[in-house]
């Protein structure tokens, strides 16, 4: 919602702002023939025409914007915008437009027509799952014979060459390449695969025509290679030796092990229909209710996204200029596809809200304490730790009134 409001200044108020906005600029701007401070109103005014006007102006909108981001009968959502209509010598005329928050009004949010998907774990998954885990322990062994193959890891010497010149990142020496990574440009594998310990290569590739490099993106390459080493994958047994060193609680033979396993997919699979059951409810829920968000807040929500994700790469070591060449975009950009997330979560903030308001829903200190203390333990951090991590008590009060709205969604309290 929008709300305007007039701001209207003249008379002696007018006269008392420009006395204090000369006094003010006399006292840092220099006039010839003037100390500081000392130049007649007559002179100053000649010399920086309207400087007063603009300055008693600014005083006092920013005066009566303080006044209306402390009123709590209108609660800004993002800052109020301001457009001076009218300023001269007789007074001040402005218009202050405040984006509050929409009004919410909730439709149907219980025994809504979404159902919750049937968790099932196969045979296959199971397989797929420990033949993935067989693989992680598997043991390299020199190939002191043969040819490099599928799965194998050649080690390898490379240099890539562009109308015979080098070029920037191009360059590797004693480089593991998995074969069948597929880590490296289309070709490049496929050129390894076959060489033995030892030779040497030249490899005719062309980078795809949408890599991100701008002056490598569809150029056609040449990359001098050489087979230092070629080592292969041995997957362990299933045996005793094997069990010992996966070291898995409960786990002593295949039969323990693939029920392990299916205990984890099923909780996986659980987790993950749950998340798709309550995003569900929130999306059937959010079409029955009414809420106009303005355009304005959503682009609020959309630029603290951009940032989130600015300062988690910073975190890495990553700034913001690095990324945005790399991903060959704009701030701008990037800001304007996150709109349609951003409203979404929008929705579900004030749609949560008002449920949390309508079924007056309350959470004791003492209930979020508790709460914050079972994830430390689960974690194995300190209270202080989860509570930094998590932005405050305040945040776990918050959390626990969501997930109890969701659970009144779901249908169970």
């Amino acid at each position: 919602m929008k709300k305007e409001v007039k701001y209207t200044v003249k008379g002696e108020e007018w006269d008392k702002a420009k006395d204090r906005a000369f006094n003010k600029l006399n006292k840092t701007h220099r006039i010839d023939g003037f100390r500081k401070g000392k130049a007649t109103r007559s002179i100053f005014e000649k010399k920086f025409p309207g400087e007063i006007v603009m300055e008693a102006a600014n005083n006092l909108i920013d005066k009566k914007y303080v006044e209306i981001i402390n009123d709590k009968e209108i609660i800004p959502v993002v800052e109020p915008k301001v457009n001076i209509t009218k300023i001269d010598d007789e007074g001040l005329e402005a218009t202050f437009t405040i984006v509050t928050e929409p009004e919410v009004k909730l439709g149907d949010y219980k025994n809504l027509p979404v159902k919750k998907d049937t968790v099932k774990v196969t045979k296959d998954e199971i397989k797929t799952r420990i033949d993935n885990l067989l693989k992680d322990y598997a043991e390299l062994v020199v190939k002191e014979d043969g040819k490099v193959e599928d799965g194998d890891i050649a080690v390898i010497d490379f240099e890539g060459f562009k109308d015979d010149v080098a070029f920037d990142g191009g360059k590797g020496e004693n480089y593991s390449l998995e074969i069948g990574s597929n880590s490296f440009i289309p070709g490049f594998e496929d050129g390894v695969k076959g060489m033995k310990k030892g030779e040497s290569k030249d490899l005719k590739l062309t980078f795809p025509k949408d890599y991100g490099v701008a002056d490598l993106a569809g150029a056609d390459v040449v990359f001098k290679v050489t087979v230092n080493e070629i080592k292969k994958k041995v997957i362990p047994e299933l045996d005793k030796d094997f069990f010992d060193d996966l070291g898995m609680e409960g786990v002593t033979d295949k039969d323990s092990l693939e029920a392990k396993i299916k205990e984890e997919i099923k909780s996986e699979k659980e987790r993950s229909a749950d998340n798709k059951y309550i995003d569900d409810l929130l999306n059937a829920a959010v079409e029955n209710m009414t809420c106009d968000i303005d355009d304005e807040i959503v682009e609020a929500e959309a630029k603290n996204m951009y940032n989130d994700v600015v300062q988690r790469m910073n975190m890495q070591g990553l700034t913001e200029e690095v990324y945005l060449q790399y991903a060959d975009t704009t701030k701008e950009d990037i800001i304007e596809n996150m709109k349609p997330e951003a409203l979404k979560r929008l929705q579900n903030s004030y749609l949560l809200n008002a449920i949390i308001e309508k079924e007056k829903i309350e959470v004791s200190e003492e209930e979020a304490k508790k709460e914050i203390e079972e994830m430390a333990k689960t974690y194995n951090m300190t209270v202080e730790d989860i509570e930094k991590s998590i932005g405050g008590i305040n945040a776990m009060l918050y959390d626990l009134k969501v997930r109890r709205a969701i659970d009144i969604m779901k249908g169970s309290k």
